[in-house]
């Protein structure tokens, strides 16, 4: 007993499609929808599409012996964004130490290298995994934390052009003596060139480098502020450090009461030589 093979049949005038019985094939029959007749197509007529001939190696049945290559969701939620939290409110509690132990704006030039430094891996790594392309292959494992290391580089040398550019351009004696509309025009240009960087390192948009560049820069501000940090607005007077002590009078009295007891010298001389009372 041989199997039967539906044929797909389509009624040229409504355009309905079925399948009926290989039995009727080559014969005549009306639409089941509109009525009209139409002509089933034969064996030969049918067009038949087959399997591309495969390369690849096969078992003893001609089922492949290669396994699909499956992906592997990247998981952001757990491990490694706790630590990521972790880390920020580590350095950012670091930051009140040190503010409390040193007062206000006299925060140590290491203590600023330090949370430059230290809070660029975790922000990097967590936005990239926040604004990677989801229809590619995320970098994972040692290759992700190579890329993380430079792109973090990148933007600590970044700061260079906030601590040196504007003074040198505008004579400063310290960056902190910069306007705000200064400082903000040196933060935007840190900003984009840090997204030419996470764009080059990670294979991503220009907005999407943009997130990590942004979401660093602006970390880094905040944890300035709560650090007690001055980034801009400082009067030249308000410099830290020991104040210069006033300038002494230099200018003296015209006259003081021992010198106004003394007679002028040409009536001393007077007395002398005029004779004396007998």
């Amino acid at each position: 007993m041989t199997a039967t093979m539906p044929i797909q049949v389509t009624c040229p005038k409504c355009l309905k499609r079925f399948q009926v019985s290989d039995k009727f094939a080559g014969k005549q029959g009306p639409c089941p929808s509109c009525k009209n007749v139409i002509k089933v197509p034969s064996a030969e007529e049918q067009v038949v599409i087959h399997e591309a001939p495969s390369d690849a190696p096969t078992d003893s049945k001609g089922r492949s012996v290669l396994k699909p290559i499956t992906r592997e969701d990247t998981d952001v939620t757990r491990k490694g964004l706790i630590l990521t939290i972790v880390s920020v409110i580590a350095i950012f509690t670091a930051a009140v130490g040190v503010r409390m132990m040193s007062g206000p704006d006299q925060t140590p030039i290491w203590a600023s290298i330090a949370g430059i430094l230290l809070l660029a891996p975790p922000l990097v790594w967590s936005g990239y995994n926040l604004v990677y392309d989801r229809e590619l292959e995320p970098y994972r494992g040692a290759e992700l934390w190579q890329r993380v290391g430079i792109v973090s580089a990148v933007f600590a040398v970044l700061w260079a052009v906030y601590a040196f550019a504007p003074a040198y351009v505008l004579d400063l004696d310290q960056a902190s003596e910069m306007t705000w509309m200064v400082a903000g025009i040196a933060f935007a240009v840190m900003i984009v060139g840090g997204a030419f960087a996470a764009l080059a390192a990670f294979d991503l948009e220009f907005p999407s480098g943009l997130v990590i560049s942004g979401l660093y820069f602006l970390s880094v501000v905040l944890l300035a502020l709560v650090a007690g940090v001055v980034l801009a607005g400082r009067e030249v007077d308000d410099r830290p450090g020991p104040r210069a002590a006033p300038a002494a009078a230099t200018a003296l009295p015209s006259t003081s009461p021992t010198l106004a007891a003394i007679p002028p010298i040409n009536k001393l001389l007077q007395d002398v030589e005029s004779p004396r009372n007998v």
